[in-house]
């Protein structure tokens, strides 16, 4: 009973910032139309747009180690909550406050750079409370690396939900309201959240207490001690490169599903609706299923999926579906939405064996690299996606060399499954970090 009170102020804090987090969809989505229909942009532009504008996503190991290292108020993580949501809320409000004549390329650009800054912030917080709390003592250690999965399946479920509501209100209201309508309530949703997390105290969150207060550079002087782990740097390493080794066609795929095949935003909602909802139900049965399987096994599994459903888009574009009776609509609602979630997938099993990983004080800075690794992974992905356009004359008019690209894609994505080797079984991690502390 003592435990489970003690969790719910950590599943409250949690709960909230992974929603809101999973809702930022719903803002983005509003940006793909009002920059191809506001500001006129090509499909190289648009992705262009959306993975630069993940750069502040990039220095997050620079986050982590600030919120180990500096306390504010005597706490280290509900600050960088708030932090984050208030950068957010300024950045989302003068957007749709702006008279839309006065906005340019240049200027909704510095405005996304810094919603993602706040973003990262607290994201980088919110990883952190989940690798701290799952360090918490109990009566056996198999007890707490459940415990540790559980917590990451709820937030996982909680941003998932999040997904849901913001794609399917998106993809709903971006017919009926205008961009910077939905740009303004998603800030005043930011600065509710930011309300609502300053009143939280740290304390009632019952996290480990650090037996030391390092200051930033020990804290990165063990950041360094930690990365040299061989089985950390090698995981970290080869999940990012399973990542940018992939050239990104989101752009091309929007612009191919709005402007060639005129796919209703109402569909593309519903279609990432379904995709959102996939990842809830993946959270709940990686819970209850999929944890005593391998991590490696797991990761290459779904790697090998997302090459089968490349090779379904590759179909979808050349009209085999089509002739087999199936609407475009169709295919676009029931697959094009979880195509684009595959890649996520492998990020729960892997976060999950990076927590079980991580030794304990580092966990906020650690955490933030690996995402900070996937950040960089994706804006290379998407760089490489506007070559691959290039390369095979995509534009925003002409389309016939998008199946090539697909193929293209689909080639690069199983690759990497020949240095899965580099992801170790969690059997021989927990061994390792056993070790490790005993030699500590």
């Amino acid at each position: 009973m003592s435990e489970s009170n003690a969790n719910n102020p950590i599943r409250k804090v949690l709960g909230l910032g992974y929603w809101v987090q999973g809702f930022r969809c719903f803002p983005w989505m509003a940006v793909n139309f009002f920059l191809k229909d506001g500001l006129n942009v090509d499909p190289s532009t648009l992705q262009l747009l959306q993975n630069s504008a993940n750069l502040p996503m990039v220095a997050k190991p620079l986050y982590g180690i600030l919120s180990d290292a500096v306390y504010i108020s005597g706490q280290h993580r509900i600050p960088y909550i708030a932090i984050g949501a208030l950068l957010q809320a300024v950045s989302w409000i003068p957007i749709a406050t702006m008279s839309p004549s006065s906005i340019s390329v240049f200027t909704i650009s510095i405005y996304l750079l810094l919603s993602n800054l706040g973003a990262s912030i607290a994201e980088v917080a919110n990883d952190a409370i989940v690798a701290e709390a799952g360090k918490q003592p109990t009566s056996s250690k198999n007890s707490r690396a459940s415990s540790s999965g559980e917590l990451q399946a709820f937030v996982w479920v909680a941003s998932s939900a999040g997904g849901i509501l913001g794609n399917l209100l998106g993809g709903i209201g971006i017919d009926r309201f205008s961009p910077q309508e939905m740009f303004l309530f998603f800030g005043l949703l930011l600065l509710l959240q930011f309300l609502l997390t300053i009143i939280v105290r740290e304390r009632s969150l019952n996290l480990p207490q650090s037996s030391t207060s390092a200051g930033i550079k020990k804290q990165l002087s063990q950041l360094f001690v930690v990365l040299k782990r061989p089985e950390i740097v090698y995981s970290i390493t080869w999940f990012a490169a399973s990542y940018s080794i992939i050239p990104a066609l989101t752009g091309t795929m929007f612009f191919y599903q709005t402007e060639h095949l005129k796919i209703e935003s109402s569909v593309l909602g519903i279609s990432k609706v379904i995709g959102q909802a996939a990842l809830l139900l993946w959270g709940v049965i990686y819970n209850r299923h999929l944890k005593s399987i391998p991590s490696r096994k797991l990761i290459s599994s779904i790697q090998v999926l997302m090459a089968v459903f490349m090779i379904s888009d590759m179909l979808f574009v050349k009209g085999v579906y089509r002739e087999m009776g199936v609407p475009d609509f169709v295919y676009v609602v029931l697959f094009s939405g979880l195509s684009e979630v595959l890649l996520f997938f492998k990020i729960l099993p892997f976060s999950v064996l990076i927590a079980q990983l991580c030794p304990p004080g580092c966990e906020g800075s650690l955490m933030a690299f690996v995402m900070s690794a996937i950040a960089l992974a994706f804006i290379v992905s998407g760089c490489l996606g506007v070559a691959l356009a290039s390369y095979v004359g995509v534009t925003a008019n002409e389309f016939s060399g998008l199946p090539n690209g697909l193929i293209i894609q689909a080639v690069c994505t199983v690759l990497p499954l020949s240095c899965s080797w580099c992801i170790p079984d969690d059997v021989k991690a927990k061994g390792r970090d056993k070790d490790s502390k005993k030699q500590q």
